[in-house]
């Protein structure tokens, strides 16, 4: 259930929905599927208005404090199926208005590469966010 979901918006927060795969997941080629169905889960039961004041985090688990990350174009290609789902069901105005961050261990390393991609809307900084360095470099990149 999304209980959590309705009630933040319901209490006016900006809820952070995160939704991922795992790495056995993404081999077995259900990515989509599986990162399509969170999505939907997640927003039901919202009005077409409060969509919009959500934000979705592309976080696949095999990335959460391993090093590793999505390559550009896939963390592009999964969110662009998120945005897809959301389009489906709730019109192409709504999902072009929900920001959809990747959130895989975006660094200084990987942050021009990501944010260049069209379908990212933005980053959800985890360890690089605890170097006061590193997550300048980030929030700064250089476009």
């Amino acid at each position: 259930m999304n209980l959590r979901t309705l009630a933040a918006v319901k209490a006016g927060l900006t809820p952070i929905i995160c939704v991922g795969e795992r790495k056995e997941e993404r081999e077995a080629g259900y990515t989509d599927a599986l990162v399509e169905y969170q999505t939907l889960i997640a927003l039901n039961g919202l009005a077409d208005k409060e969509i919009s004041k959500v934000v979705i985090a592309y976080e696949p688990v095999w990335a959460i404090g391993t090093g590793l990350t999505a390559t550009d174009e896939q963390a592009n290609e999964t969110i662009g199926v998120i945005r897809a789902a959301i389009a489906r069901k709730y019109g192409k105005r709504v999902a072009n208005a929900v920001r959809i961050q990747y959130g895989g261990s975006m660094n200084p390393k990987n942050v021009k590469g990501l944010m260049a991609q069209p379908e990212i809307d933005g980053g959800l900084i985890g360890g690089a966010s605890l170097k006061a360095p590193d997550f300048s470099l980030v929030v700064n990149y250089d476009k």
